[in-house]
């Protein structure tokens, strides 16, 4: 058969098997996959072997979110393939795989001179970007939006090819072919697709690709809570059995480990210690300096962690972090630092101007991503090369960090991604990587570094912290007329964006916190219509590198703007459900989110002694939004705050996995609890208070409350669940304990106040 100019190109891969890719536009790419024996890779995503099997590239980080699980999932479903013989493999780094709505979404941080030039999700800057930079980064809930329509493309494709090799031998069009459970069938004849896979190597696909009707998706009608998920997660069973490996399950020949001492955050450099200390200390291999750390190098961690303690090495630092003097600049800043406007509308400030009925002060302290799985990378040097076992969220960042840091070409620097035993953002920095490779370089073996918990909470970077003022001016009936949001913090996202596509350090990123941060506050925006809104940004600089959290700027605007309007509707004498309904007309979806979750949760009106508090919030990733509404029951008892329920209603359009869907916001909600609690801890010299997961009163399995989520059917592209949950659980616990007969909380944790 003849092809295209836009057709196939065949060829034998390394192993023997098929590789099948067509033109990717605008630019061309090498095959990301490598087909074995016996397999034929389609395009960047997917290879079917001689014995059936569907392989899927997934290049997005595995960090609990499911999403070796959704990938493979759309795939399957529009090739037609049986789910027992789906596998998953990591994706290599490639610009294939561009995270284009993502690059658009962080414009600011790339392209800050005219980011408007690649705000669309597809625009063509951010897609030659996400292609050139290999911008293949997991974050934001964008995994989706990404990668979605390139995955069903491909398997549309190749189910078009299997359907063209069966009609050939039965002498039909392939048109009148379907494709299901891992077969190609017309009329009382059928193939299977390990039969067919070589032969279908020869044809040509549509172009443009033969879509199903139908994208993958699941109603919960069709599946209700409890019942068996259609489509099992992939990662489970490994996980359930412990055959997962991590990063730190890695082990390579010759391999030895290294345990590390950082200094505090600030202007550090390694000051003395005693090496011979460590003498007692059997396996002991090397001590190797870095800047500002010392790491240990054994035949075993723990003897690598027993010499560093024996060695107490010091540090000499200027300027480290301090809870106190943070409090007083973030003080200083929102009383007298220059504002600058991120959205507007009216004229709030003459409305204001000593006009206002209300007016609070709000704190959030600085919290601790806190993943299960600390810091751990696995470096080897061979011949000119570094190959890299480690768990990032931005893997070509990483390769470029290692790169820099050896002084070596980016070619030579091979990443292995490895899945993520938790991150909450906090892998989107991976130092530990660069310290690893440093380290191998040194001892001339492959090293393991792995982070112990306290040099986690050490190196690892918070959330911001800020101090913000709240101002409204109500109409006669009680209603918000106008609103005043004025934020006092670092520029973080800035920050954040120096380090990812600056390259810079954590100590030079620094210098970006005095900047206006759009990014930085968009979730303090209001869902809401009002008549006068200023929402503004006071930067201001501390001495403390910040980084991500899941929720980011949503879990903070979220607290501040809907405890603000509860207490707003109890001065008002309304009640807070319809307080809320009254400022969403121009948003029926989130207006009939919080009519379902107040009639799910038995809403009482939140009167006094109820102990229910509510909460709402949307979100957005270009074209695609998200909606949530939360009621909260909660109290305080001789243990602290407990809650006892909580009950979510969203809206986040077509639903690919329920299942997945469901744990994403549980996991999201429990998440905002802990951020209610605790997951804070004050610094004093640069250095954590406390660096135990035990000290972070995160929640145990006993304050897990009863959950209850329910989706409202849509058919708007897919918006990721998984930080919605995180925005609204602490404003609802907030409330919630108000209504038990609390006072009003204005600090996070909420037990701060």
């Amino acid at each position: 058969m003849r092809l295209s100019r836009r057709g196939l190109l065949i060829g034998a891969g390394a192993a023997g098997g098929l590789l099948v890719a067509w033109a990717l536009t605008p630019r061309r790419f090498d095959p990301p996959l490598a087909a074995g024996e016996g397999e034929v890779a389609f395009d960047a995503w997917l290879k079917i072997g001689r014995d059936g099997v569907v392989t899927v590239a997934v290049p997005d980080l595995e960090m609990g979110q499911g999403i070796t699980t959704l990938i493979p999932q759309i795939v399957a479903t529009e090739l037609g393939a049986d789910w027992r013989q789906v596998a998953v493999e990591p994706a290599p780094v490639s610009g294939a795989y561009g995270n284009v709505p993502l690059a658009a979404h962080w414009r600011q941080l790339w392209m800050p001179l005219l980011p408007v030039l690649a705000e669309a999700p597809d625009a063509l800057l951010a897609q030659r970007f996400a292609e050139r930079e290999a911008f293949v980064v997991t974050a934001e809930g964008s995994s989706l939006a990404a990668h979605e329509a390139a995955a069903r493309a491909a398997a549309a494709s190749a189910r078009a090819m299997l359907a063209m090799a069966a009609a050939d031998r039965w002498n039909v069009a392939w048109e009148e072919c379907e494709a299901q459970g891992g077969f190609i069938i017309h009329d009382r004849q059928r193939v299977r697709f390990a039969d067919l896979v070589e032969d279908a190597a020869g044809y040509a696909p549509p172009d443009p690709p033969a879509l199903r009707p139908q994208a993958a998706g699941e109603r919960a009608v069709d599946q209700p809570e409890g019942a068996r998920p259609a489509f099992p997660r992939l990662d489970l069973p490994a996980k359930v059995d412990g055959s997962a490996t991590f990063a730190g399950d890695v082990r390579l020949p010759g391999m030895v480990f290294a345990a590390i001492r950082h200094g505090p955050q600030g202007e550090t450099r390694l000051g003395a210690y005693e090496p011979n200390n460590a003498a007692p200390v059997k396996g002991l291999v090397k001590l190797v300096e870095g800047a500002g750390w010392l790491a240990a190098v054994a035949q075993d961690w723990w003897s690598a962690e027993r010499a560093l303690s024996l060695i107490s090495p010091r540090f000499a630092a200027q300027h480290e972090p301090d809870s106190t003097a943070i409090d007083r600049l973030l003080d200083e800043g929102l009383r007298y630092g220059d504002g600058h406007g991120i959205a507007s509308s009216g004229e709030p400030d003459e409305m204001l101007h000593g006009k206002f009925e209300l007016a609070r002060l709000y704190r959030i302290a600085p919290a601790q991503a806190a993943p299960l799985e600390t810091a751990s990378a696995t470096a080897r040097l061979t011949d000119g090369k570094v190959e890299m076992w480690v768990a990032s969220q931005a893997p070509q960042a990483t390769r470029r960090a290692v790169a820099q840091a050896l002084d070596i070409a980016l070619g030579d620097v091979v990443l292995y991604p490895m899945p993520a035993g938790g991150s909450f953002d906090a892998r989107l920095d991976t130092p530990h990587a660069v310290e690893a490779a440093l380290i191998a370089r040194e001892v001339g073996k492959p090293v393991q570094l792995t982070w112990s918990r306290w040099q986690e909470a050490v190196r690892s970077l918070p959330r911001t912290p800020l101090r913000a003022a709240l101002a409204a001016r109500t109409a006669p009936d009680g209603s918000l007329a106008a609103l005043k949001v004025r934020v006092a913090m670092p520029a973080t996202a800035q920050e954040f964006g120096a380090r990812l596509f600056g390259e810079q350090s954590a100590q030079e990123a620094r210098a970006r916190q005095d900047q206006a941060d759009p990014l930085a506050m968009a979730g303090m925006v209001p869902p809401y219509a009002i008549p006068h809104l200023l929402v503004e940004h006071v930067p201001v600089a501390i001495p403390l590198s910040t980084g991500r959290q899941r929720g980011n700027s949503a879990a903070l605007g979220c607290f501040l703007i809907e405890t603000f309007v509860d207490e707003l509707a109890a001065r008002s004498g309304r009640e807070p459900l319809s307080y809320r309904m009254a400022m969403l007309g121009q948003d029926i979806r989130l207006a009939n989110c919080l009519q379902r979750a107040a009639t799910l949760a038995e809403w009482g009106g939140g009167r006094g002694g109820a102990g229910q508090g509510l909460a709402c919030h949307r979100m957005a990733l270009g074209d695609r939004e998200g909606r949530i509404a939360l009621v909260a029951s909660a109290r305080r008892d001789e243990g602290g705050i407990r809650v006892d329920r909580l009950t979510a209603v969203l809206d986040i359009g077509r639903i690919v996995n329920l299942d997945i869907a469901r744990q994403q916001v549980e996991g999201g909600l429990l998440f905002g609890l802990a951020l209610a609690r605790g997951a804070s801890t004050p610094c004093t010299a640069g250095l954590p208070q406390s660096g135990r997961l035990a000290a972070l009163a995160l929640p145990q399995l006993a304050d897990c409350p009863a959950i209850e989520v329910e989706f409202i059917e849509g058919d708007a592209p897919p918006f990721d669940p998984g930080e919605l949950g995180v925005a609204v659980a602490a404003p609802a616990i907030a409330n919630a304990l108000f209504s038990a007969g609390g006072t009003r909380l204005h600090t996070l944790p909420l037990t701060g106040e």
